[in-house]
């Protein structure tokens, strides 16, 4: 698939900025779910020259009736896209996920956790119970 920023999505694996411009079926689904994982808004160009930009919400993959589905940042209705429109996917949009990862989430329940912990001890110890 051809990349137009050809780097890897940044030291968080975030696609933001990149540009992607399939030459094929398959390429056309990778990026497409590249866009769908994706947490921001995506730019579509398609081929009648309109380019739209939104966040993808839905796609479905069957063939000559593949299609994604975007909800426009300029309307409140959403768009229904066919594979065979599509000339290029660009991630313009801020991933509002990218570096909060499951890991740093547990590290800071963890910590709220042992916070709560200390917290009920030193109540008790104030009260004479420890």
């Amino acid at each position: 698939m051809t990349d137009t920023k050809n780097h890897s999505g940044g030291p968080t694996g975030s696609p933001k900025d990149r540009v992607f411009q399939p030459t094929s079926f398959s390429e056309l689904a990778e990026a497409v779910e590249l866009a769908f994982d994706y947490r921001g808004d995506v730019t579509v160009a398609l081929k009648s020259g309109e380019s739209l930009s939104g966040y993808l919400f839905n796609r479905q993959v069957s063939g000559p009736g593949s299609y994604i589905e975007l909800f426009p940042s300029d309307s409140s209705q959403a768009r229904q896209i066919r594979y065979d429109q599509i000339v290029t996917i660009a991630f313009t949009g801020e991933d509002t996920a990218t570096g909060k990862s499951w890991e740093n989430w547990i590290a800071k329940k963890d910590s709220e956790r042992r916070a709560e912990t200390a917290r009920v001890a030193a109540d008790a110890k104030a009260r004479g119970i420890m």
